[in-house]
């Protein structure tokens, strides 16, 4: 399944082969959430370079089902995409619908901090206090037990159960070609205690993924354990030893970025070098260097697609990007009402060979449904063309000459 072609370090390249086809690592995936990325046809994906496609789950039960999805043929056949597919578990809804939503945080926590020292904000800090006093922020849609997850519909309003089993039934019918065991993705706010309590569900959880899966699925484990490296090592070396094809790292990374990169330090090299290794819901770029220095394979983030539809469009270093305006301009910006550049002059993508800022200025103003659109190829292109040179970068030597060009 999986082929390691070169080594700089420990960034390497290679390729996974699937039963649609094959594609190269490292990778960014975009998200298909509901069977399409937002904005883009699936020849627009082509003609950005995606050679693989993440769909989601937990969603795809709710709408349309996944009973319906087989009846006519499948996810690849439904969505009219012939190359490969994953779909993930369902675990992230646990959290994005749980103490994700409670805790009003991502699987970063870096939004709670406002400097170098992690001073914690005055209204963190209530949030804080109300956790520990059982108060809830939030109302969570999901409430997890060790047999799996009650969610609330929220299409409906009715209850919904995920169980290990039903989520393996439910990305077979689906009929991806890399599928995700079900675990709890936990919050960057949980403490220890929560944090192993939920590390135990996630990892009685993969083996009854691996009971209950479709043997034609490649099924990936996924390594838990919040921020506490005790945690992290404990989980990989027992996920290790059940012999998944590969690996997702999933669940909190932590407060802050440099808590993320101990996370990678402490979990890759416990992972099969043979086998690919993905981190879930990571896509910034200056992410993508630094995890893939550290032996990131896969990737797959909503980000290009979501920013574009916020108005901020990925520039690289000759255009101004670095990590302090996180590679993106504000389009809505005054300063580019009458800018006659495109967004990127080294961008290969129609929107930079056609468009001016200006015009993708005005559009966005002006709340026109082709901003979308344009935007978010661009956005798509950019991050897809970026793992391009990455994988150059890797093969010709000079991976850490690429990574001083973007990240000084």
């Amino acid at each position: 399944m999986f082929t390691i072609n070169s080594k700089d370090g420990k960034a390497r390249t290679g390729v996974i082969k699937t039963r649609h086809g094959s594609f190269e690592t490292p990778v960014f995936i975009p998200v298909a959430t509901a069977a399409t990325v937002k904005a883009l046809s699936n020849k627009d994906l082509l003609d950005c370079g995606a050679s693989v496609l993440l769909a989601n789950t937990y969603h795809l039960h709710l709408r349309p089902g996944e009973e319906l999805i087989k009846r006519l043929g499948g996810l690849h056949k439904f969505m009219g995409w012939d190359k490969p597919l994953v779909t993930d578990s369902g675990g992230f809804q646990v959290f994005s619908l749980g103490f994700g939503m409670e805790h009003n945080v991502g699987k970063v926590a870096d939004n709670y901090f406002i400097n170098e020292k992690k001073s914690i904000t005055n209204n963190s800090l209530k949030k804080s206090k109300a956790l520990k006093n059982n108060k809830n922020t939030a109302q969570k849609w999901a409430h997890v037990d060790d047999f799996g997850v009650l969610f609330r519909n929220p299409l409906s309003g009715e209850k919904v159960k995920l169980t290990p089993k039903s989520s393996m039934e439910i990305q077979s019918k689906l009929g991806a070609d890399v599928i995700f065991a079900f675990d709890e993705c936990t919050s960057p706010l949980s403490d220890k205690k929560y944090t192993s309590i939920a590390l135990e569900r996630t990892h009685k959880w993969a083996k009854e993924s691996l009971k209950y899966h479709d043997k034609k699925q490649a099924l990936f484990g996924i390594v838990q354990g919040g921020a506490y490296k005790d945690l992290r090592v404990k989980s990989a070396k027992l996920i290790s030893k059940l012999g998944f094809p590969g690996y997702g790292i999933g669940g909190s990374l932590g407060k802050s970025k440099e808590d993320m990169h101990k996370i990678l330090d402490w979990v890759v090299p416990l992972l099969p070098e043979n086998k690919p290794r993905h981190l879930l819901g990571i896509g910034a770029v200056e992410d993508l260097f630094n995890s893939v220095e550290r032996g990131i394979d896969m990737f797959d983030c909503v980000g290009p697609t979501r920013w574009a539809r916020r108005g901020h469009l990925y520039i690289p270093p000759s255009s101004g990007g670095n990590i302090k305006n996180k590679f993106r301009i504000n389009i809505q910006n005054t300063k580019f009402k009458e800018d006659k550049k495109p967004i990127d002059k080294e961008c290969d993508c129609y929107v930079c060979k056609n468009h001016s800022r200006a015009y993708l200025r005005h559009l966005y103003i002006a709340s026109e449904l082709s901003y979308f659109h344009l935007a978010s190829v661009h956005n798509v292109r950019f991050i897809l063309g970026l793992m391009e040179k990455i994988r150059d970068s890797i093969n010709k030597g000079k991976f850490r000459k690429l990574k001083k060009e973007w990240i000084n």
